[in-house]
């Protein structure tokens, strides 16, 4: 009965993370770029009482083995990849991607974050340029990993960015002219091994493997969608399903702690 004490309270600290998880993702249901996240569960220990097999020539060959376990433990917490939907804005320095991608956002000190939030916004930094950066006010990074900015003279709101992230404005004869600026894409090849540090950024890990940088025949490139956002892929509706669903294994592990104390008092309880 000790042993059921402590399984059902590892059960509940496991459903108690995952009840945390959850009021993230409802939380951040309308955050531009976030990924949903759920928590993964692992067995823990089994103890084995009678092994199969074992002393064939007193009981004959057992055919299975009699174990106990101890419960469950929180081993690691996955996002959702899956792309958002995309909303348009009217803003010409919104974007959107549609592939694998993340913008590079200079973090200060030669830190690089990763992010799918293209809110972006158009600073004065003086010296004549105005330079492309984030809601927190992090510089945007192009291919070269340089910050992007533009001369404060040119037509802004003529700003225009092809697919695969080339910048161009409209002329003062209304030809095109390319700013000869590349929006920095970056792919990884294990995208689950980010780590999150909030603000919507990620930064890369040993297990998230080294940015790759999209470019003409490496891997599959991005598309970049101007003047559009992408939402976040949390459905509320299955956030609740999941919600009721750790509610109750919560209950019910909760309930294992108390009938295994109803039975030790039981058993102090008898009388000779």
């Amino acid at each position: 009965m000790m042993r059921a004490l402590w399984t059902g309270a590892s059960g509940m600290g496991s459903q108690q993370l995952a009840v945390d998880t959850i009021a993230n993702n409802i939380a951040n249901v309308n955050t531009t770029g976030f990924k949903r996240e759920r928590i993964e569960f692992q067995s823990l220990l089994y103890e084995t009482m009678q092994g199969a097999g074992q002393n064939p020539a007193i009981v004959g060959n057992r055919p299975a083995n009699l174990q106990v376990g101890h419960g469950v433990r929180s081993v690691a917490s996955t996002r959702n990849f899956t792309m958002g939907t995309v909303e348009p804005t009217g803003n010409n320095v919104d974007f959107a991607i549609n592939g694998n991608g993340f913008f590079t956002i200079d973090r200060g000190n030669g830190n690089v974050g990763f992010t799918r939030d293209g809110s972006f916004n158009l600073s004065p930094i003086g010296g004549g340029q105005v330079a492309l950066v984030t809601n927190d006010g992090n510089f945007v990074l192009d291919t070269a990993g340089n910050q992007i900015v533009f001369a404060d003279n040119i037509d802004f709101q003529s700003l225009s960015i092809t697919q695969n992230g080339q910048f161009s404005v409209r002329g003062t004869g209304g030809e095109t002219v390319d700013l000869g600026v590349q929006l920095g894409i970056a792919q990884f090849s294990n995208r689950q091994g980010l780590e999150a540090i909030g603000g919507n950024m990620f930064i890369e890990t040993a297990a998230s493997g080294e940015p790759e940088l999209e470019a003409p025949g490496n891997g599959v490139p991005s598309q970049i969608l101007q003047g559009h956002l992408e939402r976040s892929n949390v459905q509320i509706a299955d956030e609740m399903v999941s919600l009721i669903v750790s509610q109750r294994a919560f209950e019910l592990n909760s309930r294992i702690i108390q009938t295994a104390d109803d039975m030790l008092q039981q058993a102090n309880n008898i009388r000779r």
